[in-house]
C-alpha cells in the first residue's frame, strides 16, 4: 500500500522571486484554506500565500462514507489549485523548517521564505510505522485503515466480502483526528454483517481503545454504550495495537491492568486500524512545538496565537488546542485566527476567542448518525432545537449530503453557514 499522500515529494516553488509576504499560512487543507479566504474577504490588498505540496484537496472526513460503501472516493477530492483563494498566491512547496525567531521558514529546496504573521495549519502526521508490520500489511488479507485515501475503497471490499469470523477496530494511545471515525466504521460495518445471512451470528465484533472511556463527552459516551450494548460489540479498554502479525494474521496489544502492562495477541480476519498520530516533524522539530510526544504547535487556546510567538497563529489537527480535531472545529476556529492576525498586524489588541466547539457526527448505521456537537467544557452545543445525544435519520443525510456540500461550497469559499443554511434546515428537520 503506498502511503506517499500523507508524505508529499518534493515540488517547484511557484512564488517565483518573491519571499516575503504579510500572512503566510503553512497548510493548504481546511484550515489554511479558509483562513486565506475569510482573510481576503476582510482585506483584498493583504500579501497572502499558502504553502501546500499536494496537487490535491481531500475532503478527509468523506473516507468514512468511501470506507462504508456509500460513495466512491473521487467524490471527496478536487485540484488544490480549483480551491485557492482568489488574490491568494499557492506555493507548491514542502515546508522543512520553521525559524520564528526570524520570522521565516524553509523550504524543501532551499528557499527561504518571511513573514509578518504566520499561521500554522499543515493537518496531522499519521505514523503508519508506529505499529510493526502495519506498512507491509496494510490493505490486503482483511488489514484496512479509512485514514489512508488509498486504503478506504479497500475498506468497503473487506467488509463487503467478509464472510464471518472476527472483526477488530482499533483506536491508537495518541490523538487523532476526528475522534469518532474509529466507530463509525465499526457500526456501517456491523449493519453489513447482520444483513448478511449467517455472518452476523457467526462474527464477533471487537472495539480495541487505548483509551479508558467510548468518547470523551459522558452525555455522547451514554448513548453510544446504547448503541454498543444493542449491537452486542465487545470493547477492550487500554488495549494498544503495537503489531500486526500479517503472517499469522494476529493483531498485537500493549495491555495495561492495575498490575503493568500485559501482551495480548487477538487473532482476526478483518481489522480496521486507526494509527497513532502527532503533529508533522518539522513541527515537533521547531521551536514551535509543545512539550508533549505529539509535539503540537503551543497555542492559548482562547486565542489560538502562540505562547511564545506574538505573531504566530495556529488551528485545526496540528494545533494544541485541546478539542476534537475536526473539520468543524477548524471552522470555528478560523474566524477567530483571521480577526486576531488582523489585530495582530495592526498592532492591537487580540478580541476574539475559540471557546473550542467541534463536531463530530457519529455515524450509528446506514440511517442513524448523532450530530455529536461540544466545546473546550464538555458542554452540548447543538446546532438543533432538537436532542443532540439522540440517533436521527436527518443527521445522517446532513453528515452524508450537506457537510460536504457546506464544505466545498461555503467553508472554503469563507463564508458563513448559520444565517442561511442551518436555519431552514432546522424547519426541515423540525418538519
Amino acid at each position: 500500500m503506498n502511503l506517499s499522500y500523507s508524505s508529499p515529494p518534493n515540488t517547484t516553488p511557484s512564488h517565483g522571486s518573491k519571499t516575503h509576504y504579510q500572512v503566510l499560512i503553512v497548510g493548504g487543507g481546511a484550515g489554511g484554506i479558509t483562513v486565506a479566504a475569510q482573510l481576503l474577504k476582510r482585506d483584498q490588498t493583504l500579501e497572502v500565500a499558502i504553502v501546500e505540496p499536494s496537487e490535491h484537496h481531500h475532503y478527509q472526513p468523506g473516507w468514512t462514507l468511501v470506507g462504508g460503501g456509500i460513495a466512491p472516493v473521487d467524490a471527496f477530492t478536487r485540484p488544490e489549485q480549483s480551491v485557492i483563494p482568489p488574490g491568494a498566491t499557492w506555493i507548491q512547496a514542502r515546508v522543512e523548517t520553521l525559524q520564528p525567531d526570524e520570522n521565516a521558514i524553509g523550504l524543501s529546496d532551499g528557499t527561504t521564505l518571511t513573514y509578518d504573521s504566520l499561521v500554522v495549519c499543515p493537518g496531522i502526521q499519521i505514523n503508519w510505522a508506529a505499529v510493526k508490520g502495519l506498512p507491509e500489511a496494510l490493505g490486503k488479507d482483511g488489514v484496512t485503515s479509512n485514514y489512508a485515501r488509498e486504503c478506504a475503497p479497500y475498506t468497503w471490499q473487506a467488509i463487503n466480502e467478509f464472510k464471518g469470523g472476527t472483526a477488530i477496530f482499533t483506536y491508537p494511545a495518541t490523538p487523532i483526528k476526528c475522534g469518532g471515525a474509529p466507530q463509525k466504521v465499526m457500526y456501517l460495518a456491523d449493519d453489513v454483517f447482520q444483513r448478511k445471512s449467517g455472518v452476523g451470528v457467526n462474527t464477533r465484533v471487537m472495539f480495541c481503545t487505548a483509551g479508558n472511556v467510548l468518547f470523551g463527552v459522558p452525555d455522547y459516551a451514554r448513548s453510544l454504550q446504547k448503541v454498543i450494548d444493542r449491537r452486542g460489540i465487545e470493547v477492550q479498554y487500554q488495549y494498544n495495537l503495537t503489531e500486526i502479525d500479517a503472517a499469522k494474521k494476529e493483531a498485537v496489544f500493549a495491555v495495561t491492568t492495575p498490575e503493568g502492562v500485559t501482551t495480548e495477541r487477538i487473532a482476526y480476519d478483518l481489522i480496521h486500524v486507526t494509527p497513532p498520530m502527532s503533529a508533522p516533524d518539522f513541527i515537533k522539530h521547531s521551536p514551535l512545538a509543545d512539550s508533549t510526544p505529539g509535539g503540537w504547535v503551543e497555542v492559548n487556546a482562547a486565542t489560538l496565537q502562540h505562547v511564545r510567538y506574538p505573531n504566530v497563529f495556529s488551528l485545526g489537527d496540528a494545533s494544541s488546542a485541546p478539542t476534537s480535531r475536526t473539520a468543524a472545529a477548524a471552522r470555528k476556529q478560523a474566524p477567530v485566527v483571521v480577526s486576531n492576525v488582523l489585530a495582530c498586524l495592526q498592532s492591537q489588541p487580540l478580541a476574539a476567542q475559540y471557546d473550542g466547539y467541534t463536531c463530530c457526527p457519529l455515524i450509528t448505521g446506514y440511517n442513524s448518525t448523532i450530530m455529536a456537537e461540544f466545546d473546550y467544557k464538555n458542554r452540548l452545543t447543538p446546532s438543533f432545537p432538537l436532542d443532540p445525544t439522540q440517533e436521527r435519520y436527518s443527521m445522517f443525510l446532513a453528515k452524508a449530503y450537506l457537510l460536504p456540500w457546506l464544505y466545498w461550497n461555503r467553508m472554503l469559499a469563507g463564508e458563513g453557514f448559520e444565517a442561511d443554511i442551518f436555519k431552514p434546515l432546522t424547519r426541515l428537520v423540525r418538519g
